[in-house]
Formats: C-alpha cells, structure tokens, sequence
C-alpha cells in the first residue's frame, strides 16, 4: 500500500444509529470491521442532510473508539464531541485533493448535496454497494425504497472513483443497472465479507427436542412465510413429533400474514419460537446445535448466516440463489424457493435417524473455506494501490 496515505472513512451510519439504540444488522458489523481495520490512520467523515464535516485525527479516534464500545451515555458523549468538532477546523484545515473516502454504509448518496461535496474536495470515493434488491426486488421492501436505493446507485456510480461488492452476483446486478441507466461502471472489485467463526461456550443443546434455526429480520424477501408452511405441514404429518422451527430476528416490512401468523396461530406457535433479539452465545449455541440453518430468501447480497453455519460444522438448506452457490458452491443442499413440498421431503430426510441425507452434506462441508477479515482487508487494500486510490 502507498505510504502514508490520507484515508477518510464515513461513520454517520454508525453514528446516527448508535443515537438512535438501533441494533447493529450486517452492513453494521462491516462497518465496525472497517473503523477497527482503518481506524488508527483515518480520519472521520460525518454526515447530516446536505452538510459533511471531517474531524481532525484526535477527534476522530475518539469517535471510532465511541463506537465500537456499548458504554452508556452515548448521547451525552457524542453531542460533547460534535460539538468541539464543529469549531475546531483542524479536521477541514488542509486540502483533501486525492485522499481516499470509505463510503461502507450508503450514506448521504441520493443527496445531492454529497456529490458536490466529492466533487468540490477532490477526494477519490470507494463506495461499498452490497446489494441493489430494492431495484431488483421492490415487492419485499418499504414504499418508495426502490426509487431511494436508484437515486443512491446512480449517485454512488457518478462521482465513484472505484466500487466494492460483496459478491461477483451483485457486482453483474449493479453493472446491468449502470449499462440501463447510461452510467459508466468504475473499477470494481467483488470480494465477500468476512465472518467471525464462534465456539461455543456450552455443550448442551439449548432445546432438547430437535429443531431447525432461521436468522434474520422477518421480512418478505426472507421467505419465512414459506417456513410457516412447511410448519404446518410437519404439524399434520408429525403431531406431536414435530420438530421446532426457532426464528432468530426481529420483526421487519412486508410480512404482515408470517406476523398474523406468529401471532394467532396456536398449531403453530407450538412449534415456531420468535427470539427477536439473541446474544452471540445465544445464536452459536443455537447455530451449533441446529438440524440445519433454513435459508429460503428470494434475494441476497452475500447471505452470512450461510458462512456462519458452515464454518461451525452446521448443515445449511437454501433457496437456488446464485449468491449462495457463488459462496458455498455444492456443500449446500439448494431448493426452488417455493418448493413446499420439496422443503417438506428435505427436511423430514435431515430428521430421519442417522439421516444420510444430513450426513453427506456434514462431509462436504469440512471443504468449506470461510471467507475472512484478514484475507477481504488484504484483497482490499491490493486493489487500491492498483486503482491508484491512496496517493
């Protein structure tokens, strides 16, 4: 990497969430991943509406450091440092003429007043664009997403000195959207997100009976309404043999009949556990122990629970995506997503005694390699210096 580079990465995702007690979903984590990687020689960038201002190195640190710990009063704390960073001009007081400008959270991108800040400062900007499903797949996200996330694609792609994806699917996806929109497409590099592989801290099953785990924000695009089907059917083939279905997640958009569903169905609340929020021990031990991890998504950007089970040894059954395959190639066991009967004979395999079906899918997943932080930093960082992005 060129020596001593300038290097700005944009926090106001983080910092706007942290205020607001949201909790940290997987752009958050990549983030995090960033500000500890980067930290120590960058410099942040904070955003709000039209206006970005760049603190000075000491302030900088501080606010990194505020971030990534879950101290109270971070409130109080955050206004003490904005504040004094608001008349320092330390942060301001150079030109930033060809430094480098981490953009990891899709901040500020459909703002005009963001691009005439990239363009007026001169700063090369990397922005990381992980998926572009509410163009792709508007029917599962909030009103209006779909014309948010074009605005914010079109204006990543007309000031981006270079693009990350986290997956060579998303990359094709953003390309085709640049080729229809008449956009140049800058230089890319597709590289996934690292995981955290965890241990578990206790042996025990958390359940006693077998179960199956889904992991992620209840909404339409994660299909959980097809697992509620799937539910009900082994409800009647089963009775009281039923495996339990656990749900790890809290409620989202697009979804109103999966929660009607949780909520009034008494067959299947019997069988389906909602834990909205779940430490990480919680979620290994659940992971761990788990029949298999159920991934019927419509759509993803990279899909990490699918890494994460396989990296624990836990069997993973998904829907056909390209993504999925592009990340676990043929250890998954892949299904048409909305195939119930398909998902219905599957799973009761994976619940046979000694399943075979199960068995073979544990063997090959001891080929899987996890994608690592240290090993996305590394390819990264290449290809800045190739692109020319640090000077």
């Amino acid at each position: 990497m060129a020596a001593n580079p300038t290097l700005l990465i944009d926090v106001s995702r983080m910092l706007w969430r942290r205020w607001r007690g949201q909790l940290p979903t997987g752009i958050d984590r990549a983030c995090l991943a960033y500000m500890h990687h980067f930290g120590d020689r960058a410099q942040a960038v904070v955003q709000r509406g039209g206006f970005t201002r760049v603190l000075a190195r000491n302030q900088s640190k501080e606010l990194i450091t505020m971030l990534a710990e879950h101290r109270e009063g971070f409130r109080r704390r955050a206004i003490a440092l904005l504040a004094r960073a608001l008349v320092d001009l330390d942060g301001n007081s150079r030109s930033l003429r060809g430094a480098t400008y981490l953009n990891l959270g899709h901040t500020g991108l459909d703002l005009p007043g963001h691009a005439r800040w990239v363009r007026g400062s001169g700063v090369r900007a990397i922005y990381c664009i992980y998926d572009i499903i509410p163009i792709t797949h508007p029917q599962f996200c909030r009103a209006g997403e779909a014309i948010r996330h074009a605005e914010r694609m079109r204006g990543a792609l007309s000031v981006a000195s270079g693009i990350l994806t986290i997956s060579r699917e998303s990359e094709r996806l953003l390309a085709q959207f640049a080729g229809e929109q008449g956009l140049p497409m800058p230089p890319t590099l597709a590289v996934p997100l690292g995981i955290s592989i965890r241990r578990p801290t206790n042996s025990s099953p958390p359940i006693a009976k077998p179960y199956f785990v889904m992991i992620g924000t209840i909404e339409g695009r994660k299909n959980y309404a097809l697992a509620l089907r799937i539910w009900e059917e082994l409800a009647v083939r089963l009775g009281p043999d039923t495996p339990h279905l656990v749900i790890i997640g809290a409620r989202g958009w697009a979804a109103e009949d999966v929660f009607a569903a949780l909520d009034h169905n008494a067959d299947l609340r019997r069988h389906v556990i909602e834990r909205n929020h779940c430490s990480d021990d919680e979620l290994t031990a659940y992971l761990t122990h788990a029949c298999a991890l159920l991934f019927p998504s419509f759509a993803e950007g990279q899909g990490l629970p699918l890494s994460e089970a396989l990296a624990m040894g836990t069997p993973v059954i998904a829907s056909n995506l390209a993504v999925f395959r592009e990340t676990a190639e043929d250890i998954v066991d892949y299904l048409d997503p909305n195939d119930v009967p398909g998902w219905v004979d599957l799973l009761l395999q994976y619940l046979a005694p000694n399943s075979c079906q199960r068995a073979a899918q544990v063997e090959r997943l001891t080929h899987f390699t996890a994608p690592s932080w240290e090993q996305h930093f590394a390819e990264v960082e290449a290809w800045l210096d190739e692109t020319t992005a640090y000077q």
